[in-house]
């Protein structure tokens, strides 16, 4: 008993020495099966660099330690056999020959096959969600204590409350609505003075901010809407952290992050990249420039850093079973690391779909990013898809222009006929708005049947749509284009509040119009191969009316989008080509039955969308 009583009190003491000799220990787990053998352990503690660390564990070994200028740091490469099992691996630190404290770190058994796992692809519709204005579904962790900024609904820039638990009680509805996958805003700790509602300002990469709730209930909304057909595509950041991430007061090294004698922000000049006569300075600036003074812009340059970035990203695909990622502002990181980074990710799951932001207006600049594209300059991306965002502004120039004979239509007829600058234009993420921009229907000046084209166009144009959040029932931003008010709180995601998008109650009529389309168009377009995969033609428009065709060895699907303020006919003879003798159409918007003759007629200012059978 007294030997048993030593060994307990021994063990206690080295666990609770570690518990405050270690402070992080990143990533936290890993798992056994990973394609790539090895991965790196940040350690971080006072004097930690002082004792030498050791693993006795089946499988596991310690191949590197890394020491750098910070003595508060060490860098553990370990490789784990293929005989290792799942467990806790307990790593030893001693000091001049004797062990003097232990920490424990878990190897886990992965849930499931890579193959068995799916991404977002073409036959998705991404329903963007900004967490902390959906649905406050537990208001017990509206403020939690210790955190810098404390819940305010009145403040515009302020946090509100929703939380992933409120996202998880919405599935139903965003399912029923026609959705197949949900890409959130960030969710990681933003333990900022405020404004950090976003969730860009990451001060943890480990940690779900418990305002939104906890890692665990992340992985359920994962699992939960697995199990309703909805996949889950996380927003990440490799550009920056938060000015409060714990490491920035104690930085393993000087070049941890992109450091200036003063204060440089980017000068956001996307072109300097491709600009053949562009200054180093320029560059410079552009690239390792903050964003804002409260986003430190991380280096990817350190390969500790690099790594550390990449091996982050791996750690949530996994725990989370995720089915894609939205990497934010691509083209601010080294652009060698993102394609390693890419690179890294597609080893470890093939299949998985990345879409970068390039907020760029430029098809020229977008391509450049996209893999397959050959670049004058010889740079050479891994990036399957990003944000069509030249599509987006041609769309709704096209909508609002007064021009006549051609409606305007040409905005949108020529960025298509450039989709020969993408390597693969039919893998871009096409969108009506999103969480950066003002609402599409303030963009269309709450112009009703303008909304309801534009909604038609993304939905079958080549590519994979994403709607944000209120789109559905028209939220809007009138006279102001401040985020706080285009991020506005969701009706009804709140108790007491006078309007409720999901019993429609308080909803006009035509929001009820708005999400009854959006549903049907939705919802058709799940089971609608040909316009996941089929080829696309387009016509020249001509009166106000611009036609494309989505057509593969099974199916053609017609899309007319009209912005003719009064009834017209339609002329057939000109679409024969792809027509071809087909006799019966029926629109899936109106549920009409059409004989393809000579003409049709149109409706003032309705999209139709004709499967000819």
């Amino acid at each position: 008993m007294k030997y048993l009583l030593s060994f307990v009190l021994s063990f206690f003491c080295l666990s609770a020495f570690s518990q405050n000799k270690i402070q992080h220990l990143e990533p936290p787990n890993w798992w056994l099966g990973m394609k790539n053998p090895n991965v790196q352990l940040l350690v971080h503690g006072e004097l930690i660099s002082d004792y030498h660390p050791s693993i006795d564990y089946t499988g596991v070994q310690i191949r590197q330690i890394i020491k750098v200028e910070n003595p508060n740091y060490l860098f553990l490469d370990l490789e784990l056999a293929a005989d290792a099992r799942p467990g806790m691996v307990r790593i030893d630190f001693s000091k001049n020959g004797e062990k003097s404290f232990s920490q424990n770190w878990e190897l886990k058994a992965r849930e499931s096959k890579v193959e068995d796992r799916s991404t977002f692809d073409q036959s998705d519709v991404l329903y963007l969600i900004t967490p902390d204005r959906f649905v406050n579904g537990e208001p017990a962790n509206d403020n939690v204590q210790g955190m810098r900024e404390l819940a305010d609904r009145s403040n515009k820039g302020g946090r509100h409350g929703g939380d992933i638990k409120g996202i998880l009680q919405s599935l139903d509805y965003i399912a029923d609505l026609g959705f197949t996958a949900i890409w959130l805003n960030p969710v990681l700790e933003n333990d900022m003075v405020k404004y950090s509602y976003h969730g860009y300002s990451t001060t943890d990469f480990y940690k779900v901010d418990p305002r939104f709730g906890t890692n665990e209930e992340y992985q359920a909304l994962a699992r939960e809407a697995r199990k309703k057909g909805i996949k889950l595509i996380m927003d990440m950041i490799v550009n920056h952290c938060g000015s409060y991430h714990w490491w920035m007061n104690d930085l393993p090294m000087q070049d941890w992050i992109n450091q200036w004698p003063e204060y440089t922000n980017t000068n956001h000049r996307k072109s300097v990249i491709q600009d053949p006569y562009v200054s180093k300075t320029d560059h410079k600036n552009f690239t390792d420039g903050w964003f804002v003074p409260t986003m430190p812009d991380l280096n990817q340059r350190n390969p500790l850093m690099a790594n550390y970035l990449t091996q982050n990203a791996i750690w949530w695909i996994e725990f989370l079973g995720l089915a894609g990622i939205r990497m934010d502002t691509y083209p601010y990181p080294d652009m060698d690391y993102m394609t390693e980074w890419t690179r890294r990710v597609e080893e470890e799951y093939p299949d998985f779909n990345v879409v970068g932001e390039e907020w760029n207006n430029n098809p020229a600049i977008v391509a450049y990013w996209q893999r397959g594209k050959q670049n004058p300059n010889g740079y050479t991306s891994d990036l399957r898809s990003l944000m069509d965002f030249p599509l987006q502004v041609a769309l709704v120039n096209a909508l609002n222009s007064d021009e006549s004979w051609e409606g305007g239509w040409m905005n949108v007829y020529n960025m298509l006929a450039l989709d020969f600058l993408y390597a693969e234009p039919e893998e871009l993420v096409v969108f009506p708005d999103n969480h950066d921009m003002s609402r599409i229907f303030t963009q269309l000046n709450e112009d009703f049947d303008k909304y309801k084209n534009a909604l038609a166009f993304f939905a079958t144009v080549r590519g994979i749509p994403q709607i944000y959040y209120g789109t559905e029932i028209l939220m809007k931003n009138p006279g102001s284009t401040d985020h706080g008010i285009i991020r506005s709180d969701f009706p009804g995601g709140w108790k007491g509040d006078t309007i409720n998008v999901f019993s429609q109650e308080g909803l006009t009529d035509q929001q009820k119009e708005a999400q009854a389309f959006t549903k049907k168009l939705l919802n058709w377009r799940k089971t609608a191969s040909v316009i996941h995969y089929g080829k696309l033609i387009h016509f020249l428009p001509q009166n106000g009316v611009y036609v494309f065709f989505r057509h593969d060895e099974k199916d053609k699907v017609m899309v007319i989008l009209n912005k003719n303020k009064e009834d017209s006919i339609l002329k057939l003879d000109r679409f024969a080509e792809i027509i071809n003798g087909e006799t019966k159409a029926k629109d899936i918007l109106s549920d009409q039955s059409f004989n393809l003759g000579t003409e049709i007629h149109l409706k003032a200012q309705t999209p139709m969308i004709l499967k000819i059978h």
